[in-house]
């Protein structure tokens, strides 16, 4: 059977789908006011990078979601502060779309984390939209892209980006998606951190350091156009400039340490870097393949966790399936 080709539970149904998903850096993020909902209105220009989760979701005779979660790559990622329970965004994915599937089964679910865990790139997002791909082609569902988009905005505001990928713009509390146009490959190097940030609290402190320094916003953010016309252009040279993350000024002040890796990679080279999205991983911008490759060494000599990556890459879509 070709990789990516389902015919259902009967009759030569696969056993098994492995989806990849990708992390993403948010490349501009502006956050607004508090929301009646408890939420912030946000405007983010999302760009899914070539660093990718895997998930294998394979038949059980036994009812429920059993998780399992290893790491590779070189990040040396913390997968065991990971809950395998129902709370888990992948097993939530799974338990929503079974609640709308005449063919659900028991599921076990395999995840294989590279994208940094609490890291502020959509890791766990990235899991949840992979699972439903994967869940989806198991039990021959037949939900469309735009359904399953649906089901990922109930998820999370990071989900439905993870499913489309590429370039995209984010308004509401993100999850409201308009496609940008983004062909040209931007190459990045990204620094990991050996713990996480929690994303609630590092709202919390922006809302804290707005509140003391009188600066709070009146109106939703919009996205400024010349990012995207850079971005449209390949201009990373350009980019660089506009470059912003409201979040990164809170998460400087909960992990200082960060304005020490921002500094070590303006100085080994680097076009512009920022914190991505909640944090606490550092984004990197190089000004072509090359130079991100040689960028991640001189910041791996330099004791830091580095790899080079690129985007706009594809949303989550299946690698392989397997009839037993």
């Amino acid at each position: 059977m070709e990789a990516g080709k389902t015919t259902g539970l009967f009759g030569g149904a696969p056993a098994s789908v492995r989806v990849r998903a990708p992390g993403k850096i948010n490349v501009s993020f502006r956050v607004g006011p508090l929301r009646e909902d408890g939420y912030h209105s946000v405007a983010s220009v999302y760009l899914a990078v070539s660093l990718y989760e895997e998930v294998t979701a394979t038949v059980s005779d036994e009812p429920g979601t059993i998780v399992t979660v290893n790491g590779q790559g070189s990040l040396n990622l913390p997968v065991e502060s990971i809950p395998l329970d129902a709370t888990n965004l992948a097993a939530r994915a799974a338990a929503l779309l079974a609640d709308l599937s005449e063919n659900s089964t028991g599921l076990l679910l395999d995840i294989t984390k590279r994208v940094p865990v609490a890291g502020g790139m959509g890791g766990g997002s990235a899991d949840a939209a992979a699972t439903l791909v994967a869940c989806d082609a198991l039990w021959n569902s037949g939900f469309s892209r735009d359904e399953l988009a649906k089901m990922a905005a109930e998820l999370g505001a990071d989900v439905p980006f993870a499913l489309v990928g590429g370039t995209a713009v984010g308004v509401g509390v993100g999850e409201q998606l308009t496609p940008a146009i983004s062909k040209t490959p931007l190459h990045w190097v990204l620094v990991t951190s050996g713990y996480g940030l929690s994303t609630p609290e590092v709202y919390r402190t922006l809302d804290e350091i707005r509140l003391r320094e009188g600066t709070e916003p009146a109106a939703p953010p919009e996205i400024d156009p010349q990012i995207l016309g850079a971005m449209r252009s390949g201009d990373a040279r350009a980019l660089a400039d506009l470059l912003h993350n409201d979040l990164q000024l809170a998460a400087l002040e909960l992990a200082p340490g960060l304005a020490d890796i921002l500094k070590t990679g303006k100085d080994a080279g680097a076009l512009a870097g920022l914190v991505s999205g909640s944090g606490p991983t550092v984004a990197f911008l190089a000004e072509s393949e090359e130079h991100a490759e040689v960028l991640a060494g001189q910041l791996t000599d330099s004791g830091l966790n580095a790899t080079a990556v690129h985007g706009p890459v594809y949303g989550a879509r299946i690698v392989t399936d397997h009839i037993a």
